[in-house]
């Protein structure tokens, strides 16, 4: 806190000297200053924000907690000051004509963010949006700190495993581990994701799963066993305050402001573009139920799929996702991932066992370019811990800048929620984890191969939201590629790498339930979109029945009474894509067709990566996202090579 306050107070000084020197500015002597000031900043505030979902630390949060107002109010007060947006526009007029597309990106990103945050309201109305801000960031983080203390305090105790049936060793001694911990006979079974996703794909007992699956989805709602840490009022607020921040900058809802940052045009182009994926998938989801449900010999519930799309695919192909675990030790999964990158890249990364981190887990990388100069590093922390915030993520330590000649290497974080590491010193990982953390390393690359010194553009930063997802989802084609997973993989016991039949049965089940998973995520996206671009302050959010008017359009299953999927809906009402989940879907058509790059030139050309590294992960967000993606793929996406992939045959 103080080192915050202190360095806020340092930058509101320096500003008003930037401005009160600047009587002409140019780009070096205004516009260069803040990219510097911003920089120190996000220093301070990045590993805040970074430790508090990690750390599990309830000093930790409070002083987080205390933290987001100061830093919201300097944004917000920044974004708002007039002298400073005329500033930027003098500097955008008198940009010589032969000026970098980097620093017109800057600038013109710049005077888009000073629009978005009311610089041009009268005083009153510019207050009222400052308080809004505030309020919003608050209400987010006690959103995201009520999922995980609700599901942090659940746990369910057994007496022995007859219950247990199906699930793996590696659970049950985890199970029997937090039951000693807690000074319990039994077992323990808590509502980690590596718990729950083992207990929904291979527990035979069916009543098991709809427990697990209950308290799943009723998190941070009155449907839980902790009412306490019901979001409902907090959704309330949410979207009424974006609402209102939305019209009082001139839109007409939360949709269509957010929709500034992104490739997508509008709300109408989003809404076509789910409900014709919609459509093209619908007959094939339907085909994979009516499977599964004669398979199984009864009609499914929600917490049936996964564990009979797993039986499944076992009877079908042949391949056990616990079979396949004993490849994928995760710092094999990691030293191959690595492996892969460099030879796409040429990089070279190197373990940095003399850093200090936050757990013991944790681990740094050095990255290196061709020459062996360092170019970045990065943070891995990769298994589930009592107070981490679930899923999987990549943020930003350090970006990337140079500026005046004093120049910094971008640092970034890499977290999962892989299974924690048992006696033996392992962690097994199932082949969705490896696609998970090819997925993450992805989004890293982005942010460490950038070559952009202006640190609002730099890597991810300035990058069309719904672009974002392309690198990280590109890269998990590469997962299910047999000369990579070779490398990735080395048996537990054995120590040999997968054996070319079973990837050949795993990579025939790529497809099993493709459908159903496509149409799963359009809900997602659909409700998130419809929920931000239909809202009325009169009606309220509709929470409930918004989910179901677009699980009517678009699910195959009928889900229970109880089920509150969206109090615990993290990513739209305490992350980033608030009316943009959908970005998901849209830079999957993107990573898709680039995907397809590769495959008519060689998964591993030199060229096609060399293009796609200059063209796209280096540029951030200093050109035009679909100019950089047509002078890559020489041309516009389609969502075919997406359908393709998928194994989907559409009309």
């Amino acid at each position: 806190m103080p080192a915050l306050s202190e360095l806020i107070a340092a930058h509101r000084q320096k500003l008003d000297e930037l401005l009160a020197d600047n009587s002409e500015p140019e780009f070096d002597s205004l516009v260069a200053p803040i990219e510097e000031m911003d920089h120190q900043l996000s220093r301070v505030w990045s590993p805040v924000s970074h430790l508090q979902g990690v750390l599990g630390s309830a000093e930790w949060r409070e002083a987080y907690n205390a933290a987001l107002p100061l830093l919201t109010e300097y944004a917000t007060e920044l974004s708002q000051n007039v002298k400073l947006q005329q500033a930027y526009a003098a500097v955008n007029r008198t940009l010589p004509a032969g000026s970098a597309e980097a620093q017109k990106s800057v600038v013109e990103q710049a005077l888009r963010d000073f629009h978005l945050a009311g610089v041009d309201l009268p005083e009153e109305e510019k207050a009222r949006f400052k308080e809004i801000m505030q309020s919003l960031a608050a209400a987010q983080a006690e959103f995201e700190h009520n999922v995980s203390d609700a599901a942090d305090a659940w746990s369910l105790h057994l007496e022995d495993d007859s219950e247990l049936g199906g699930l793996p060793e590696q659970i049950l001694e985890r199970a029997a581990a937090e039951a000693r911990k807690r000074d319990r006979q039994g077992l323990l079974l808590t509502l980690d994701f590596p718990t729950y996703d083992a207990v929904m794909r291979l527990a035979d007992n069916a009543r098991l799963r709809e427990t697990l699956y209950r308290a799943w989805v009723t998190r941070g709602s009155d449907q839980g066993d902790h009412p306490e840490w019901d979001n409902s009022e907090l959704i309330e607020v949410i979207m009424a305050l974006r609402f209102e921040a939305a019209r009082l900058v001139g839109f007409d809802n939360y949709a269509d402001y957010s929709l500034a940052t992104k490739m997508a045009d509008s709300s109408e182009e989003v809404i076509d573009f789910l409900r014709e994926l919609a459509a093209r998938s619908h007959a094939a989801a339907e085909k994979e139920i009516t499977q599964l449900s004669e398979f199984a010999g009864r009609a499914l519930a929600p917490w049936d799929v996964a564990y009979w799309l797993e039986k499944y695919k076992q009877k079908k192909y042949s391949v056990s996702n616990e079979a396949l675990r004993l490849y994928f030790p995760a710092q094999t999964v990691v030293q191959g991932l690595f492996g892969l990158a460099e030879r796409l890249y040429g990089i070279r990364l190197e373990a940095q066992p003399d850093v200090a981190t936050w757990h013991d887990d944790v681990r740094y990388y050095t990255v290196r370019d061709e020459s062996g100069s360092p170019i970045g590093g990065f943070y891995t922390d990769l298994h589930a811990r009592a107070g981490k915030r679930t899923g999987a993520w990549v943020d930003e330590c350090v970006s990337r800048k140079n500026l005046n000649g004093h120049a910094t290497l971008p640092v970034g974080y890499l977290v999962c929620n892989f299974p924690p590491i048992d006696d033996a010193g392992q962690s097994l990982l199932m082949h969705s984890d490896v696609v998970t953390l090819f997925h993450e390393f992805g989004h890293m690359l982005h942010h460490l191969l950038t070559r952009i010194d202006y640190p609002s553009i730099s890597g991810i930063n300035g990058v069309a939201w719904d672009a974002v997802e392309l690198p990280s989802q590109f890269m998990e084609n590469f997962a299910w590629n047999f000369e990579v997973l070779e490398e990735c993989s080395r048996h537990v016991e054995t120590g040999e790498p997968i054996e070319k039949a079973l990837f050949d049965k795993l990579a025939s089940s790529r497809n099993a339930g493709a459908a159903l998973a496509m149409m799963r995520q359009l809900e997602f996206a659909l409700f998130d979109f419809r929920l931000h671009a239909e809202y009325d302050p009169a009606k309220g959010s509709r929470v409930l029945e918004m989910h179901q008017e677009v699980r009517d359009e678009v699910s195959l299953l009928q889900h229970p009474d109880y089920n509150r999927m969206s109090h615990s809906f993290s990513h739209i009402f305490s992350g980033g894509y608030a009316a943009g989940y959908y970005s998901y879907k849209w830079a999957e058509v993107l990573a898709a067709d680039a995907f397809s790059a590769f495959q008519e030139a060689g998964v591993f050309d030199p060229e096609t990566a060399h293009r796609f590294r200059t063209e796209i992960l280096e540029v951030g967000g200093s050109r035009d996202i679909m100019d950089a993606y047509i002078a890559f793929r020489g041309r516009k996406p389609g969502i075919d090579a997406l359908l393709a992939l998928s194994g989907i045959d559409s009309p």
